[in-house]
């Protein structure tokens, strides 16, 4: 028999698919845009039949699962919380995991978290019988291969991707074939406060760097400076539309990487059918899983590693929030203590975390004394770098927690600085200022 007969013999209605989860069992859903959605509309629809399933997932999409009405049969538990599922956590409907991604497929392969089923999408099969893994294999591939069941949606409009990724048709239990647009996430405008932080973080950024970038303005602002530099290289979880005018430019070329010459390494895209087309059979471009993208000892093997990233509050000792709002879930660990700690051992490697100074329209500093009550600390402040808003660059490694606090207040918004710095006194972070001295 053949791959094609042994295929084609899988290959099933997303209805009868879905029959075999069952009760008790636990299901890895690929989250993502390329989110199985005809898998999980078909289960969703047979949900109230199943009693004690536990769904495990990041990066939902849509919003299934995380309803009041799915609470009586269904258990959600997210590596990262996006839409819907910060709700579904926060109201108790949910629960998260805080594990760095470099290290949630262990708990798959290990059987810590044994998966009794793996629902994914994939691009149809090579002529080999393999399947890609497209625009995603993050996660997903190593949750696939440690399943007991794997139902997968062969979508012909999955981009086929390339690297060491692929499945082979006999690893699978079911296949239900669609034709369908892969969902897409718009790129976020990028407005003038995100030119201003990517103006300061332009600098740090030397010809030659190897690049971690994420998604959104800050990103993209950055990526828009960069039109001037040379050789540069990308080994990053995840990259987005914006970089596509710096390959094709030539500036992202990967010649200068110290490892992986002239690829361009990723887990994952998040975009618009401009990427999907890009990534398309392009040899240039590897995707690899979590576990060896966000693994800080391949970061750091890279000169000029730059890791740029986000966060949400960080104070005067160095301690950066990134995953809550307070004791409120907002996203997750993702691979950015991976990439800090891996650009922090990298020769020449800058680890970066930008911030507005400000949340709720100006009235709330994210500089700050001390964290939020309840605030989880993503990134420590024995491994914190550049830490860049606005206003401009902090660098706190090597510092001591008085140094750190007349940085980070000279990079806070001026409105705040005079009580940020009263607020240091009462820690003795700082002398008393002289009588009618004000902070610049």
């Amino acid at each position: 028999m053949t791959w094609y007969d042994e295929y084609r013999k899988r290959v099933t209605t997303a209805e009868r698919a879905v029959e075999h989860v069952c009760s008790g069992e636990r299901v890895f859903l690929q989250g993502g845009l390329p989110t199985p959605v005809v898998l999980i509309d078909a289960l969703h629809d047979r949900i109230s039949e199943l009693r004690d399933v536990e769904m495990i997932e990041a990066l939902a999409m849509r919003k299934a699962f995380t309803g009041p009405e799915c609470a009586p049969y269904v258990k959600l538990n997210t590596f990262f919380a996006m839409g819907e599922m910060r709700k579904a956590v926060a109201e108790g409907r949910a629960d998260y995991f805080p594990v760095i991604f470099s290290r949630v497929e262990e708990l798959f392969s290990s059987r810590r978290i044994p998966l009794d089923v793996a629902m994914i999408q994939a691009a149809p099969p090579d002529a080999e019988g393999y399947l890609s893994m497209g625009i995603a294999v993050d996660m997903t591939l190593t949750a696939a291969l440690s399943a007991r069941k794997l139902l997968v949606e062969v979508n012909d409009q999955m981009p086929y991707t390339c690297g060491p990724h692929r499945l082979h048709v006999t690893q699978a239990t079911a296949f239900v074939e669609s034709s369908r647009p892969v969902l897409e996430l718009p790129p976020v405008p990028v407005g003038d406060l995100h030119r201003r932080i990517a103006e300061h973080i332009e600098p740090l950024i030397p010809d030659g760097a190897t690049l971690q970038t994420g998604i959104g303005g800050v990103p993209d602002g950055v990526l828009a400076c960069l039109a001037h530099k040379k050789d540069l290289g990308m080994h990053t979880e995840m990259f987005s539309d914006g970089a596509i005018p710096l390959i094709e430019s030539g500036v992202i070329n990967n010649q200068a990487k110290t490892i992986n010459k002239g690829k361009l390494i990723t887990s994952f895209v998040l975009g618009t059918k401009k990427i999907f087309d890009f990534v398309h059979q392009n040899k240039l471009i590897e995707f690899h899983p979590n576990s060896y993208v966000c693994d800080p000892y391949v970061i750091g093997q890279h000169d000029n590693m730059v890791a740029i990233n986000s966060a949400m509050q960080v104070d005067f000792t160095g301690q950066v929030c990134s995953d809550s709002i307070g004791t409120m879930i907002y996203s997750g660990f993702g691979g950015q203590l991976d990439f800090i700690r891996g650009a922090g051992r990298s020769k020449g490697g800058r680890p970066i975390l930008a911030l507005p100074a400000t949340a709720k329209d100006g009235t709330i500093s994210r500089i700050v004394p001390v964290l939020d009550p309840g605030s989880g600390v993503v990134v420590n402040r024995a491994e914190v770098g550049y830490i860049v808003t606005e206003f401009g660059v902090a660098d706190l490694y090597g510092k001591t927690f008085r140094q750190r606090t007349e940085a980070l207040i000279a990079i806070a918004h001026p409105d705040f600085r005079d009580q940020l710095y009263d607020a240091a006194v009462k820690l003795r972070y700082l002398e008393p200022r002289k009588s009618g001295a004000r902070t610049s």
